[in-house]
């Protein structure tokens, strides 16, 4: 029988996590701060104060780094907007916390939405739409498509919308967001937020 791994793994294991995700990190506040094509590794490792080889130990190159970046930016936006809205107990209370939970991300974590903006036009700019690698809306509403169809079971909201166009609809108006920030800082979010979860709110409840 083999010996598991022992405490000089586990702390090396921990140190190649701790790494990996100062590297993403340095990562998201380059592209953030110079674009996508200056974000080089070289200038990703500087900011940290390690040498480009180091990257290139943990990571193949920048496709997948930014692979990595995409991943850990939509793993964070699941775990801040999941809490706040299952906290909601019916079916529009959680569909205005959906969309003013994912604005509110994108304002507290403006440098990781812009890098992912980034990372996708550069992807379709030199490999087309088709072969993008990243989220989009089809797929990012797939759990909101699931939270409109129980709230319809439930007669929370109306019945004659179709909850994969209503989905769809609302997280293009989610994904508008970045790419408007992106070119302009003074975008008020909060105000947007606040008339998009109006303006759906308004599209699906049962009195209108």
């Amino acid at each position: 029988m083999e010996p598991g791994p022992g405490p000089a793994d586990a702390e090396r294991t921990f140190i190649e996590t701790a790494r990996r995700a100062q590297i993403v990190a340095s990562a998201i506040d380059t592209i953030a701060e110079v674009g996508y094509a200056r974000a080089s590794l070289g200038r990703i490792a500087s900011r940290i104060g390690i040498s480009r080889g180091l990257i290139s130990y943990h990571f193949a190159g920048k496709d997948e780094l930014m692979n990595e970046v995409i991943s850990e930016v939509v793993a964070q936006a699941r775990d801040y907007m999941e809490p706040r809205i299952f906290s909601e107990s019916t079916g529009p209370a959680m569909l205005r916390a959906y969309i003013e939970a994912n604005l509110a991300f994108i304002r507290e974590h403006r440098n990781y939405l812009i890098a992912v903006v980034e990372i996708l036009r550069h992807r379709v700019a030199t490999e087309g739409p088709q072969r993008r690698r990243g989220p989009n809306a089809p797929v990012a509403a797939r759990p909101l498509v699931d939270l409109l169809a129980r709230a319809q079971a439930a007669g929370e909201l109306r019945e004659d919308f179709d909850p994969r166009t209503m989905a769809i609809v609302i997280r293009a108006a989610i994904d508008t967001a970045p790419p408007l920030l992106s070119v302009d800082p003074g975008f008020d979010i909060d105000a947007y937020a606040r008339e998009i979860a109006n303006l759906f709110e308004r599209a699906t409840r049962l009195d209108r």
